[in-house]
């Protein structure tokens, strides 16, 4: 019988897209197991650093219970040695994501070295043991920031050791998915993961890499969620039958909140600059004086200026005592300003939330609110530090969100974030994380580099 042109078209169209999409799986398939063993490592390290920062945390607890003035001893040791072990590696010093940021812009353009100098096991290492000495001297310090910086080293590790042979994906890539992973496992978030990855990091199209992206975050999310189990970061505040008049409480945390958050933010810097100028025993003489003032602030005035700040969230969110006086609110600033310069590591993610949270529950104290109003304007407060902090009010807004499961109220959180960025602009246009990143993009990290341009690295 004989054939048909339109048959013979038809055979031939079939075959090319068999060999086509054969071909097309394999390589799927190979690059995505680099990704499925980095998410799962990320999930597992999240894990275990979650319960060693609680357990510091607690620890710091107990023994207080017990002697409290032994804080005096506790808190300058702890954060003279968390100090010293980061000179085994300088990068694994403070939060953690601009230097992600910065190996990020670093990928692909500048020597491997200066990236391995921000994302190596010695930095894992110390990070890990520097964050919880901070917070086992009672430091105001978060571990969702180090949890970032780690998972991005995870990533670039296991891309360093995925054979050659393989199809790759860029080492631009990997750092940035592990990043989102990492921040994903840390507050249980899948989608604050992915607005963070586009929103602060992505500086290619995401469409290159978008289902590495998502897988990873489901990976590490998943792993998290199976030894963790299905929690939230915080839990269920009730925020039912809100008025439409709420929204101009919204509006006023939002304003309060984004002003402090991006004044805490200068002010770090400013710090962190004028201690460029001290020599070794001065800076050792800043520590122990610091670790002092917080113990002697903690012992006699007000205890909410050590740890994370997640007690202060769950106590106001969740109980009937709404209100705070502006001391809490002042220590909850002040103790993140005092940690971060320590020179240790340490996140800011979440001690941003709690800060934000006492500017909203100080706002329930100066009006009088209570219950589900007072809960939008806690919510609102979190959302706009974060923002007022970060930059970044799509991820801040989306992390508060999927933090309580409530989106009722989305709106409300998305007016805050908008509200809270634009004010932060006007007390400094460029974030915390964004000038960081700068300096790390400029101090020469690793072996010798040529100098970066300010004008190609802005934010």
């Amino acid at each position: 019988m004989k054939k048909t042109w339109l048959y013979r078209l038809r055979e031939q169209g079939k075959y090319v897209f068999d060999a086509v999409t054969r071909e097309d799986l394999k390589n799927n398939f190979l690059q995505a197991i680099p990704f499925w063993v980095a998410s799962l490592l990320t999930g597992l390290v999240a894990v275990g650093y979650s319960k060693l920062f609680n357990y510091s945390e607690n620890l710091l607890q107990a023994i207080l219970h017990g002697d409290s003035w032994i804080i005096f001893l506790i808190t300058p040791a702890c954060f003279l040695a968390a100090w010293y072990i980061i000179r085994f590696a300088p990068t694994a010093r403070g939060s953690g994501i601009p230097q992600v940021m910065a190996a990020i812009d670093m990928s692909g353009a500048r020597p491997e070295g200066r990236i391995r100098a921000l994302l190596n096991v010695r930095v894992i290492l110390v990070k890990i043991s520097s964050s919880l000495l901070m917070v086992l001297g009672g430091g105001a310090i978060g571990r969702e920031g180090p949890t970032i910086q780690l998972a991005g080293g995870i990533f670039r590790l296991v891309n360093r050791m995925t054979p050659r042979s393989w199809p790759q994906l860029g080492q631009k890539s990997f750092i940035l998915t592990g990043a989102a992973a990492g921040l994903a496992a840390a507050f249980n978030t899948p989608l604050g993961g992915v607005v963070f990855a586009i929103e602060e990091l992505a500086k290619i199209h995401i469409s290159v890499f978008r289902t590495a992206l998502f897988t990873a975050v489901i990976i590490a999310g998943l792993t998290a969620q199976g030894l963790l189990g299905p929690y939230l970061y915080l839990g269920y505040p009730d925020v039912r039958g809100l008025p439409l008049s709420t929204f101009a409480g919204v509006v006023v945390a939002a304003i309060l909140a984004g002003l402090l958050g991006g004044l805490m933010g200068k002010i770090i810097l400013k710090i962190m600059r004028w201690k460029k100028r001290f020599t070794r025993p001065e800076t050792v003489l800043f520590i122990i004086v610091t670790g002092l003032g917080i113990a002697a602030v903690a012992y006699f005035a007000n205890s909410h200026i050590l740890g994370s700040g997640k007690e202060l969230m769950n106590e106001v969110l969740f109980t009937d005592r709404k209100a705070v006086t502006w001391d809490t609110m002042l220590v909850r600033f002040a103790g993140i300003i005092l940690s971060f310069n320590i020179g240790a590591a340490g996140g800011v993610f979440a001690p941003s939330l709690a800060a934000g949270a006492s500017v909203g529950a100080l706002l329930c104290h100066v009006f009088h609110v209570s219950g589900a109003n007072a809960n939008i304007l806690i919510l609102s407060g979190m959302v706009g530090f974060l923002t007022g902090v970060t930059r970044t009010p799509f991820t801040s807004a989306i992390l508060v969100l999927e933090m309580t499961d409530r989106h009722s109220v989305i709106f409300h959180l998305m007016v805050a974030a908008m509200v809270s960025n634009i004010v932060a602009l006007i007390v400094d246009k460029q974030s915390l994380y964004g000038q960081l990143k700068q300096e790390y993009l400029e101090a020469g990290v690793g072996p010798a580099a040529p100098p970066v341009s300010k004008s190609g690295n802005d934010d």
